[in-house]
C-alpha cells in the first residue's frame, strides 16, 4: 500500500504499553521525544508530528487475552490524539481525500519513513 511502512521490534522481556514507555521516555530519538498518548480506545507511543498526515506511532502486537507484548510496531500514521481524528477525518472529507494523499506522497511521508527506520535501530540498541 502506498505511504505505509510498518516496522517490528521484538523485545527481551514483556511489556504493557505504559511500561514500554516508562522504559524510552527518557531516551534519545532522531524522531523526537516519546509521549504515551490516547488514541479512542487505545493508548500508544508517540513521537511529534512532522505534520497532520505524518507521525511515528508506537503500538503493541498483543496475543488474545494478553496485555503484555514482547513486539512493538512502528508506523507512520496522521496525527494521534482524543481530538485530532475527527479533524483528520473532517479535513479528509472537506478536501474530498487530497489531504489524505499528500500525506502519502510528500516530502514529510519520506522523512517519517526514514525516521522508522532510524528509530527500530535506536530501540534495538537499547536491549530491551
Amino acid at each position: 500500500m502506498l505511504g505505509v511502512k510498518v516496522k517490528t521490534v521484538k523485545t527481551k522481556n514483556e511489556y504493557t504499553i505504559e511500561e514500554f514507555y516508562d522504559a524510552i521516555k527518557d531516551k534519545s530519538f532522531s524522531a523526537g521525544a516519546p509521549a504515551l498518548t490516547k488514541h479512542g480506545f487505545s493508548t500508544i507511543v508517540t513521537f511529534p508530528p512532522l505534520d497532520r498526515r505524518n507521525q511515528i506511532w508506537i503500538v503493541p502486537v498483543l496475543g488474545v487475552g494478553k496485555k503484555k507484548a514482547s513486539k512493538f510496531q512502528l508506523s507512520k500514521q496522521e496525527i494521534a490524539g482524543a481530538g485530532n481524528a475527527a479533524v483528520n477525518m473532517a479535513l479528509n472529507d472537506l478536501t474530498g481525500g487530497l489531504l489524505g494523499l499528500r500525506g502519502v506522497a510528500s516530502k514529510n511521508t519520506k522523512a517519517a519513513e526514514k525516521l522508522i527506520d532510524i528509530t527500530v535501530e535506536e530501540l534495538n540498541a537499547l536491549g530491551l
